[in-house]
């Protein structure tokens, strides 16, 4: 049977142009991801001609805390509307040329613009997801879900990979980075759009709707409650979740800013950084079924721990010892971005009954907002508030910060037992949900 066989078999259609188009999109977001939100937009803001940098790091931080958080307290509505069963793509296109236009106008507008339209455009980014992650039920077919989601994955590593090697092949300046990143993710977008159909009306949402998905969620941690360690295990990747999440969007800032390298060389250790999640990833997925998730999740953040520490001692430290203990830091940590991934998903579905997978996940999920918008706060006002007496000792108290939430949540996290029986996952082969069956989170950017 041929590629374009197969990939038509996963669709509900049969046709392999609508897995592609599908997929694609999965490729143009994740640039958005990747070339704005990890590369361009803390470049942009900590310029001299802009805010500077202390101000700067602290303004990107009430961006993204403002944009996720905003995201997060609308999410029942926009997922009640996705739910509704009715055509999502129109709410997809939506919130993709919200997305798309504001970043397009970002890099020749005045500061204070800049970051309003960087907070609508990230808002319409997490937005968009929603209805993407749920057009998934459209094109395949309930047995060929998983397949069809992990191509998705992998195609979207590809667009971290492709936007960073078209950034440096065309030498794109941080401010021109913003209109690149907008026309790919335009150009990449169009077949979803073009090739797959929905039938019925555009949901509709009722006020009714809206307050069944806040009660859900009262349920939903109700539920939990029944469930030994699961709500100590979503406690703990609060906490270790902040420096995961803050590191990706910060670590261009700290490279240039704090470690003097220039703004292509900070493309460089992002791609880096990307390589080796992809990497990492089939390692760790390994030793999550020879140890266990539980096990293996602790290892991964004793590494990040390894990491951190080497990352802050680094910024002290110049000449080439300097730049080595930054790049072996910056190895650790991206191999440690797969682990993450690939671990406490395992492990979510290790304390999830199988008929409430979905309903945890959306837990996790949330979960996952929230770790950003504190950690990436507690960041933010760090730097505010020791930058002018410590200088590049703010970044590594702002580090340390980061690497004590990560150590409280491996803490929290230690007694949680991954052998609970209700799962059904021990004597049956039940692997994780791909990252699409689990929104908010993505490469290089948690969703």
């Amino acid at each position: 049977m041929g590629l374009l066989a197969r990939l038509g078999g996963l669709t509900a259609s049969g046709k392999a142009r609508v897995a592609v188009a599908w997929s694609l999109y999965d490729f143009a977001n994740t640039i958005f991801s990747f070339a704005v939100v990890s590369s361009a937009i803390g470049l942009w803001l900590v310029s001299d001609s802009r805010f500077g940098e202390r101000d700067g790091n602290f303004v990107l931080s009430v961006a993204v805390v403002v944009s996720v958080g905003l995201n997060a307290l609308v999410s029942p509505i926009l997922g009640a509307l996705s739910d509704r069963g009715g055509r999502r793509l129109p709410f997809l296109l939506f919130f993709t040329a919200l997305c798309i236009v504001p970043t397009i106008l970002i890099g020749g507008s005045s500061p204070l613009v800049g970051v309003l339209l960087f907070i609508v455009a990230n808002f319409a980014y997490q937005a968009a997801l929603i209805y993407y992650d749920s057009t998934l039920r459209t094109v395949s077919r309930p047995e060929t879900r998983g397949r069809l989601s992990g191509i998705g994955v992998a195609i979207g590593y590809g667009g971290t990979i492709f936007a960073g090697v078209v950034l440096l092949a065309l030498g794109v300046k941080v401010e021109d980075r913003f209109f690149v990143a907008g026309v790919l993710f335009a150009l990449f977008a169009v077949p979803i759009f073009v090739f797959v159909r929905e039938s019925g009306p555009i949901g509709r949402v009722t006020w009714g709707d809206v307050v069944g998905s806040l009660a859900q969620l009262r349920t939903s941690v109700e539920h939990a409650r029944e469930v030994p360690g699961l709500l100590r295990f979503l406690v703990g990747r609060f906490f270790y979740s902040d420096a995961v999440n803050t590191i990706i969007v910060v670590m261009s800032v700290v490279t240039t800013r704090a470690k003097g390298l220039t703004d292509s060389q900070a493309l460089i250790v992002l791609l880096s950084l990307t390589v080796a999640a992809i990497l990492a990833s089939f390692g760790w997925g390994v030793l999550v079924d020879r140890l266990g998730p539980r096990r293996t999740l602790m290892i991964v953040l004793s590494s990040w721990a390894v990491g951190l520490v080497l990352g802050a001692i680094s910024l002290s430290v110049s000449g080439p010892l300097g730049l080595a203990l930054f790049l072996i830091a910056g190895a650790i940590l991206g191999s440690g971005l797969g682990g993450v991934q690939v671990a406490d998903r395992v492990l979510m579905v290790r304390l999830s009954p199988p008929e409430r997978v979905g309903e945890f996940f959306g837990l996790y999920g949330l979960v996952g907002k929230g770790s950003q918008v504190v950690g990436q706060l507690l960041y933010g006002v760090t730097l505010l508030l020791f930058f002018d007496s410590l200088g590049v000792g703010a970044y590594q108290l702002a580090v340390v910060t980061l690497l004590g939430t990560m150590l409280l949540g491996a803490w929290i996290l230690r007694p949680v037992s991954d052998r609970w029986q209700g799962s059904g996952d021990l004597d049956v082969a039940i692997h994780a949900p791909p990252e699409r069956l689990a929104p908010m989170t993505a490469p290089l950017e948690p969703r």
